[in-house]
């Protein structure tokens, strides 16, 4: 058996990178489960496969390598638990704008806490401030302070206007998410420098993004490789306990270490250290309504 790089999933094959420079489509039994994972797909991008080839030509995935981390998301398939969407990263990116469409807050916080609960490191991109009034600069200011205060890398560009260059992503593995709609299609044009994916138009009705990215799929980049996902409207508490959750936001889960209660949920306990850094203004309630909300997905299943 070869062992190669799956770099672009269709559903019903995957298409499979092999050291020497060639791939191959290959296929993989319906009921082939990871260990452990319930999940639409069994094999995702990023993952370390051992394909067979049988006699009638066609390739087949025998086995995946046991991942150092990957993502999920709800899946769209209500049968199913969840959806992975990349494996085996050095880093994820998301993309977001401030307007055409906007982007919330509290997708940027549930997107970092999925990041943090699977261990891969996060940082954001803002892109379109070419469109920005000199208000939205200043708010634009403020969020990146937020979030780099919070230990997170942020950028700022134009990727429509400006050719993108980021050191970060020039080696390893990044994921690269977002709404649709923020432009993640123009960035990765800009990167390389030539029409890697379609780009679409912003629906003037809803400020929306219309999904141009079908499937996800790898693309080699100098040292590294990059992977646009389809747009993503939200990420939810998968396979998450409710307990957990403040561990995924690094204040919260820093100053909960001082509430009175070491199983505080921080929804109004007696002497809840995170509370009073609320009311105090050392946690942004942004970010303390991202984590209620990222909570309630455990107790009533929900997904947004």
């Amino acid at each position: 058996m070869d062992k190669g790089l799956v770099i672009k999933t269709t559903g019903s094959s995957y298409l499979v990178y092999f050291e020497d420079g060639h791939t191959e489509d290959c296929h993989i039994k319906g009921n082939f489960r990871i260990r452990g994972i319930r999940s639409t797909n069994p094999a995702a991008v990023g993952d370390y496969v051992l394909v067979e080839k049988q006699a009638d030509g066609t390739s087949w995935i025998k086995d995946i390598e046991e991942r150092k981390n990957y993502i999920i998301r709800r899946s769209t398939n209500l049968s199913k638990e969840s959806h992975i969407l990349a494996a085996n990263l050095d880093r994820a990116a998301l993309i977001v704008t401030l307007h055409h469409p906007e982007t919330s807050t509290t997708f940027i916080d549930r997107f970092l806490a999925t990041c943090e609960a699977y261990r891969v490191p996060a940082i954001l991109i803002f892109n379109k401030i070419d469109l920005l009034s000199a208000e939205e600069q200043a708010d634009l200011d403020c969020l990146r302070a937020l979030y780099e205060s919070l230990g997170y890398s942020t950028y700022a560009l134009s990727a429509l206007n400006n050719k993108v260059s980021l050191e970060p992503i020039t080696h390893g593995v990044t994921l690269l998410s977002g709404n649709s709609g923020v432009g993640k299609s123009t960035f990765l044009n800009a990167l390389f420098g030539c029409e890697k994916t379609r780009t679409g138009q912003i629906s003037d009705a809803h400020d929306k993004g219309m999904h141009t990215t079908t499937f996800s799929e790898m693309y080699r980049y100098k040292d590294g490789w990059i992977i646009d996902t389809p747009g993503i409207k939200g990420f939810g508490a998968v396979q998450m306990e409710k307990e957990e959750i403040s561990h995924y936001f690094r204040e919260i889960f820093r100053i909960g270490r001082e509430c009175r209660y070491s199983n505080c949920l921080h929804t109004g306990e007696p002497g809840c250290a995170v509370h009073d850094a609320v009311v105090e203004g050392r946690i942004a309630m942004s970010r303390y309504e991202s984590y209620l909300s990222l909570l309630g997905d455990c107790d009533e299943s929900k997904y947004r």
